[in-house]
C-alpha cells in the first residue's frame, strides 16, 4: 500500500542513506566555519571537504560492534578521509549533529507537504466553485434540516486545508532550528559563534538555548499539525463515505475500469480510498501523542525519545504525503450527482422548509413558543403519513389564522434559502 522509504519524493528524505548524508552535511558546514575562524589548517579542510563520504554498509558493520550510530557513522567518515578526520566533530556532542541533521529532514519533509496541501486546497477550491449551486440537503445528526450546496461543503474544506497551511508553515518555521552547543548546551567546548555560522550556512535558525538536545515541544507541534491535517482528510472521507451509501448516492468514489469491490459480490463499488485515509489518520493522531510523550526527558537529556522519533517522524511525514496524494486524487475524480442530490432533498415532503414558516410566523406577532407548536403539529402528521407538508400546511386553520395561501408558498421558496451562497464564496475568495 505504502512504499514507504523507496517513495521517490517523500520516502527517500527518510532513507538511512539520506539521513547520514544529512549528518555529513552538518558536520561539513561545522567543520567549513572552523576553517574560516582558523581552527581547522586550510590544508586539513581541504582534505576534509574532498574525501569526506561515508558508506551505509560499513556504517551498519560499525555500529554492530560499537551499538553507536553516530561512533560508526564518523568512524566510516574517518576511513575516507585519513588523518584529517579528527577535526571532525571536534567539540561536538552526538544530539549536535543528529538534531541539528532531523531539522534538516523536517524543514525537507515540511515543505513537500505544504506543496501538495497548497495543490490539494487548489483542487477543492476549484471543484466547490463547480458545484457551488448543486443543491443539496444539509444534515444534523444525520437527519435532514436545511438546504445547502455541495459546493459549499468543498468550500468549507477549502478554507480548513488554508488553515493548515498556516500552521505548518509555523510548525516548519518551528523545527527549522539546529544546536551546536554541546553535551549540557553550554558552548564549553566550542565558541556560540560556531553554532550561529554554521545554522546559518545550512539555512535554519539556531535554537537561543538548548540542553543536550533540541527541545522536543518543537516536534510535538510540528506532529500535532500533521495529526490536524489527517482529522480532517478524515472528516472529508467519512462524508464522502457517507455520501456513497447506496440509499444515499450522492457522491461515489472514482471506480476505475477492471477494479473489483468485493471478491464474491461483483456489484460492489466500495470507497476504499476514503476508508483507507481514515484509518490512517488514526497513526497520525498516535504518533502525535508520542511526540507529546517525548517532551519530558530527564535533566538535561536522556535517550527515551529518540527509538520513538526514528518510527514516528518518518512514519509521520510518509504517511500525511501519502494521504494527501490519495485526497487530492479522490477530489479531483469524485463522480457528484446533483439529481440524486435533489431526489433526497424532496424526501421530506418539504419538512426542511419548516424554520422559514416559524420565523413567518414569529414576524407576524406569535411567541416563539407558540409558533413552533404551531409548526410542529403538521410537521410530525407528515413524518407520519409522507404527505406534502405544505399541503398540510395549507389546510391547517390555525397557521390560516396568520398567513395567507401566497405568504405559506413563499417560506417553500428554495431560492431564499439559499440566496448568501455567493456571499461566502466571496469571503473566500473563490469567486470575484
Amino acid at each position: 500500500m505504502i512504499d514507504r522509504y523507496t517513495d521517490p519524493e517523500m520516502g527517500q528524505i527518510w532513507s538511512e542513506d539520506n539521513r547520514y548524508r544529512k549528518f555529513l552535511e552538518v558536520e561539513l558546514a561545522v567543520c567549513a566555519v572552523q576553517a574560516e575562524r582558523g581552527v581547522i589548517p586550510a590544508e586539513a579542510w581541504d582534505a576534509i571537504r574532498e574525501k569526506a563520504a561515508f558508506d551505509s554498509k560499513r556504517v551498519a558493520e560499525i555500529e554492530s560492534v560499537t551499538h553507536h550510530d553516530v561512533i560508526a557513522f564518523l568512524t566510516s567518515v574517518a576511513e575516507h578521509v585519513g588523518p584529517a578526520s579528527r577535526y571532525i566533530h571536534m567539540g561536538m556532542t552526538s544530539s549536535d549533529m543528529l538534531d541539528t541533521a532531523t531539522s534538516l529532514q523536517l524543514r525537507e519533509s515540511g515543505g513537500l507537504i505544504l506543496s501538495i496541501l497548497t495543490e490539494f486546497r487548489d483542487i477543492l477550491g476549484k471543484r466547490a466553485v463547480e458545484f457551488k449551486d448543486a443543491v443539496c440537503i444539509g444534515r444534523t445528526h444525520g437527519i435532514h434540516a436545511e438546504p445547502t450546496t455541495f459546493g459549499l461543503k468543498l468550500a468549507l474544506w477549502t478554507d480548513e486545508i488554508r488553515r493548515h497551511m498556516e500552521r505548518l508553515n509555523m510548525a516548519i518555521e518551528t523545527i527549522s532550528v539546529g544546536k551546536i552547543s554541546g553535551a549540557v548546551g553550554t558552548f564549553a567546548h566550542l565558541d556560540p559563534e560556531v553554532e550561529e555560522r554554521t545554522c546559518e550556512k545550512l539555512g535554519i535558525q539556531f535554537a537561543p538555548v538548548s540542553t543536550q538536545v533540541i527541545q522536543r515541544d518543537r516536534h510535538a507541534f510540528y506532529l500535532s499539525v500533521l495529526a490536524g491535517i489527517g482529522a480532517t482528510l478524515e472528516k472529508i472521507a467519512i462524508e464522502i463515505r457517507h455520501l456513497q451509501k447506496t440509499e444515499v448516492l450522492e457522491a461515489e468514489e472514482y471506480f476505475a475500469k477492471g477494479q473489483k469491490g468485493s471478491s464474491s459480490m461483483p456489484h460492489k463499488r466500495n470507497p476504499i480510498i476514503c476508508e483507507r485515509i481514515a484509518g490512517l489518520a488514526r497513526l497520525l493522531r498516535t504518533n502525535a501523542l508520542a511526540g507529546f510523550e517525548n517532551v519530558a526527558l530527564w535533566h538535561e537529556r536522556d535517550i527515551s525519545h529518540s527509538s520513538v522519533e526514528r518510527v514516528i517522524l518518518a512514519d509521520s511525514n510518509i504517511l500525511a504525503y501519502y494521504m494527501l496524494k490519495k485526497a487530492k486524487t479522490l477530489i479531483e475524480k469524485l463522480l457528484v450527482y446533483p439529481e440524486n442530490m435533489i431526489n433526497n432533498l424532496n424526501r421530506t415532503n418539504g419538512l426542511i422548509y419548516s424554520q422559514v414558516l416559524l420565523l413567518k410566523l414569529v414576524d407576524k406577532g406569535l411567541s416563539r413558543e407558540d409558533a413552533y407548536a404551531l409548526v410542529q403539529k403538521p410537521a410530525m402528521e407528515c413524518w407520519k403519513t409522507g404527505e406534502s407538508y405544505l399541503d398540510v400546511v395549507g389546510r391547517d386553520e390555525a397557521i390560516a389564522e396568520h398567513l395567507s395561501h401566497d405568504e405559506i408558498a413563499q417560506c417553500f421558496d428554495l431560492k431564499v434559502q439559499l440566496r448568501n451562497v455567493d456571499l461566502i464564496f466571496k469571503r473566500l475568495h473563490l469567486i470575484a
